[in-house]
């Protein structure tokens, strides 16, 4: 509102202040005023006596503005009219000020009330008569409104402002007003007088301060809301190169150190970011309105514990998840410290609503400098975090660690660049010969695919394989490799009719669930013309032996086509040994770590650092080995199966698992996995070999 404004008299010489509270304004100085309200002239620039400003009409002299007798002249019918019509102009202009329903005030250059209207005393709780002389600061916030623009006012350099202010009600609360004050002119255009229009607002600011807390707040937990939070991080993370419009810092893991101009690192910045384990189980169990008790009363126990004006904010992102935001971070140490109190707080159980409710949490946990990240790096490395926590076991916290992140990201690409790259030709296939070990001839390969990623050179399957069947990408890949691989068999089949040689297929589940993996078999062995018996597949113990009866009627259908069928990391799964007389099954191929007793003694003294493994222990769990694979493979011979081991290393364990009566193998000791020419190469050493002791036996 108005200030103290100097040289006030120079804009009224010959003015007298003795009475501090000002004289109402005479008639026409009111009517002047009004008229600038009505933002027109009085009289649509009709001239005005200069004695007393009333407008003449045709030029007519007022009374008193010639020199008749006694300095008068005498008034005529047309001075009368011209009276008349001013007082009925003023009266409508003081009934318009008086009966307003907006606020109005005219204030002197002394900031004190000249002329203030019902509507206006009522929004201060007071009467008109009290508030003419009243200073407007008693009644309003001098903070309220800049002085730069009302000085600029007062001192004719603007005609008006507009701010919102408060009032004060005698009654003690505080009114919101939308204030709009013009500046008066006298004759010649100098400040005279401010005119303040005031409209209440309280209304509306209450409106809008819901509206704004519920867009901040979450209506369930009263928590702050993700909105909220971001804001906070933006504010957090906004360092002075940020604010100018310079570029972001590193982000985090880039091994960028920035530091400030102190040479510090600067401030930093924490996120403890939560979820609750087995929240969607207690929501399933006991109904929705539980698990939102079950809320309000986590973010209650958060808030209390945790939140801290200024420094930390516990904010609720989105249904079971919490974060705990630290704007004053001193280390990694402080915020690890405040996640595992935050288990312990959360660990205590719930009594909702007659339940008494056991609930865990885990919590990933982001700190670094601000310099060194963004908001939005800094949320999503929390979130990835939190993941890891889940998949590490649950009720724990977990630490960021860049390493891991990139290898998280690694993976992200690779399932996003899955199908382009099949559509690309990225894809190639190697085989690893599958060796009989009674008489040492190739019966088979293995098609092993692999990865020729433009990026991360040749990438094996267990880099990429897990990846296919979680995105789905296994179905087309799958496909692509079983038709190559057949096409490949058959090519075997033509330059080495008389061996037969087969190739071995893996399987992945979802290739049952989410195709037609009988159709498909068919149309790739129709294509190449591949014979069904030269063409076996691969499925790992717990995907056949899984429920559902999907798999099983699938792998009866091949089976009955002629494909083998092998079960392959035999021993890993469930190990159902029984069941395995009622499976389509022709093949068991023994998991590696069966054969790693089989491997050649180690030297004395060759166990871990500081534990010696004796050999005497060594020797027993070597022929305790021997005896599991030695006692599987009779069983599957006697269930007319036959047994494939791999991972042989050395002659030694092909020579062990010969005499346990294990078939065929495969390992590095045989061959690596390679081209499809090096089973080829293979076959056509056999023929000779075989061609050489035909010669020499005729």
């Amino acid at each position: 509102m108005p200030g103290q404004n100097e040289g006030a008299d120079a804009h009224h010489p010959g003015v007298r202040h003795e009475d501090p509270r000002p004289r109402r304004l005479p008639p026409p100085a009111l009517h002047a005023a009004l008229a600038d309200l009505r933002q027109a002239p009085l009289d649509d620039g009709a001239p005005h006596c200069p004695a007393c400003s009333a407008p003449l009409t045709g030029g007519t002299p007022h009374p008193a503005a010639d020199g008749g007798a006694n300095g008068r002249r005498p008034v005529t019918e047309g001075d009368d009219r011209q009276l008349a019509a001013l007082r009925a102009s003023e009266s409508r202009l003081r009934a318009a000020f008086c009966d307003a329903g907006i606020g109005m005030a005219l204030i002197d250059p002394e900031d004190r009330i000249i002329e203030v209207n019902p509507a206006f005393a009522a929004l201060t709780g007071r009467t008109v008569d009290e508030l003419v002389g009243t200073h407007i600061h008693e009644i309003t916030d001098p903070e309220g409104m800049p002085r730069r623009l009302y000085r600029a006012l007062v001192h004719g350099e603007h005609d008006r402002i507009r701010v919102e202010k408060q009032l004060k009600h005698r009654a003690g609360r505080t009114v919101w007003s939308k204030l709009t004050v013009s500046l008066i002119r006298d004759a010649e255009g100098d400040p005279l007088y401010t005119l303040a229009l005031v409209e209440d607002i309280t209304e509306q600011r209450r409106l809008g301060d819901r509206l704004e807390y519920q867009a901040l707040h979450d209506p369930l937990t009263r928590l702050p809301n993700r909105t909220s939070f971001f804001e906070r991080l933006d504010a957090a993370c906004l360092t002075p190169d940020r604010a100018t419009g310079a570029a972001d810092g590193p982000a985090a893991g880039s091994g960028v150190t920035t530091m400030a101009a102190d040479g510090t690192e600067g401030p930093r910045v924490g996120v403890c970011y939560l979820d609750l384990d087995g929240f969607a189980a207690i929501n399933e169990a006991l109904g929705h309105h539980i698990g939102d008790q079950l809320l309000i009363a986590v973010a209650t126990r958060l808030r209390r514990g945790f939140s801290s004006h200024g420094t930390r904010l516990v904010a609720r992102m989105g249904g079971d998840e919490f974060a705990v935001l630290v704007t004053d971070s001193q280390g990694s140490d402080q915020l690890t410290d405040l996640a595992a109190r935050i288990l312990d707080v959360l660990e205590r159980p719930f009594d909702v609503a007659g339940h008494r409710l056991v609930v865990t949490a885990s919590v990933g946990v982001v700190e670094r400098p601000v310099r060194e990240t963004t908001p939005t790096d800094l949320v999503k490395d929390a979130d990835a975090t939190l993941y890891w926590s889940k998949a590490d076991g649950r009720a724990r916290w977990t630490l960021y660690d860049p390493d891991r992140g990139a290898h998280q990201l690694t993976r992200q690409l690779l399932a996003t660049a899955l199908r382009p790259a099949l559509e690309r030709g990225e894809f190639t296939i190697e085989y690893q010969p599958l060796v009989g070990l009674a008489d040492g001839a190739v019966h088979g390969a293995e098609a092993l695919v692999r990865w020729r990623h433009p990026r991360y050179g040749t990438l094996s399957p267990d880099r990429f394989i897990p990846l296919a069947e979680e995105s789905g990408a296994i179905v087309p890949l799958g496909k692509w490799v079983l038709e190559e691989s057949c096409r490949q068999a058959r090519r075997w089949l033509t330059e080495f009719p008389e061996t037969e040689t087969f190739v071995s297929v893996n399987l992945a589940a979802r290739q049952i669930w989410d195709s037609d993996v009988v159709a498909d078999v068919a149309e790739a062995l129709d294509r190449t013309g591949l014979p069904a018996r030269l063409l076996q597949l691969e499925i790992t113990e717990s995907a056949l032996l899984g429920p559902g009866g999907r798999p099983l009627q699938a792998l009866q259908a091949l089976a009955d086509m002629g494909v083998r069928i092998a079960i392959d990391d035999f021993g890993t799964g469930y190990s159902n040994l029984a069941y395995l007389s009622r499976l389509p099954v022709h093949v068991l191929k023994l998991d590696g770590t069966f054969i790693e007793g089989f491997r050649d003694p180690a030297p004395a003294g060759g166990g871990a650092v500081g534990r010696p493994e004796l050999p005497e222990l060594r020797s027993r769990r070597s022929d305790a080995d021997e005896q599991i694979v030695g006692a599987m493979v009779q069983l599957a011979h006697t269930l007319g199966l036959t047994v494939t081991a791999e991972g042989i290393e050395s002659a030694a364990q092909a020579e062990r698992l010969r005499l346990t009566g294990c078939d065929t193998a495969q390992g590095w000791y045989f061959a690596r996995p390679g081209e499809a020419e090096l089973v080829a190469a293979i076959l056509r050493d056999g023929r000779e070999d075989r061609g050489g002791r035909a010669g020499r036996e005729g």
